[in-house]
């Protein structure tokens, strides 16, 4: 069967024009052309990225940054106009507080009875004072981080008969406490003259139990959840 003259396929070069030729030798032809879509696509991504990028505010870099630890959001201290109001008439003390996880210390001003002194001085020094640890803080002092562990009333005491000089006896016995809360004692009484003795704090409580010497060291002020050191009498 004879095949039509239109449909016949030319041999290589044989019926093709110069330029298609031409193509074919130097690459510029239909058959060496590299796809285009694959490459335009991957083009817009990139373009796509780097403009989110920019939009974000965020500079490309290819050197790690170490941005360093989330900043806090309990800063634990306070500014002179940040205090609490207190009594113009009182005797100022510092009393601690706990704030992230440690002990800090905090102004306050107490009030003290007038004419007295040796054990009575103490014991209304003693009486003041835990009074002030655990008054609810003030809501700046709050809003800084500050709270108490010292949740329920306690009475202070003198020392009995064969207890050691300066000692002190609560209403209840200190290690019967929350350890923040002896904690904030300990190292409230450390901070004053009048109910420290040579470093030491002698606390006992309502029982037969003898007193015990409390120290407030740097241990206790980092770690105040952990059981207060005691030295020997």
């Amino acid at each position: 069967m004879r095949v039509p003259e239109a449909r016949r396929r030319p041999a290589d070069g044989a019926g093709a024009s110069p330029e298609s030729v031409a193509g074919r030798g130097t690459g510029r032809g239909r058959q060496g052309r590299r796809p285009r879509g694959r490459g335009a696509a991957l083009a817009g991504v990139v373009a796509v990225l780097a403009a989110v990028t920019v939009g974000c505010g965020i500079r490309t870099t290819s050197v790690p940054v170490d941005a360093g630890g989330a900043p806090s959001r309990v800063p634990c201290s306070l500014s002179d106009t940040e205090a609490p109001d207190e009594p113009a008439d009182g005797v100022p003390v510092r009393v601690y507080l706990v704030c992230a996880s440690a002990l800090e210390a905090v102004d306050r001003t107490v009030l003290l009875p007038d004419g007295v002194s040796g054990d009575a001085s103490r014991v209304a020094t003693a009486q003041a004072l835990a009074d002030a640890a655990r008054e609810r803080p003030s809501q700046i002092e709050r809003q800084a981080g500050f709270t108490t562990y010292l949740q329920r009333p306690l009475t202070v005491s003198a020392g009995r008969a064969g207890d050691p000089p300066g000692a002190l006896r609560l209403s209840r016995q200190p290690e019967d406490l929350p350890p923040e809360a002896l904690a904030q004692l300990v190292c409230t009484y450390a901070e004053s003259d009048t109910t420290s003795v040579r470093g030491t704090v002698v606390l006992g409580g309502p029982g037969d139990y003898p007193v015990r010497r409390y120290v407030c060291d740097r241990s206790v002020k980092e770690r105040p959840e952990s059981p207060v050191p005691t030295r020997a009498p």
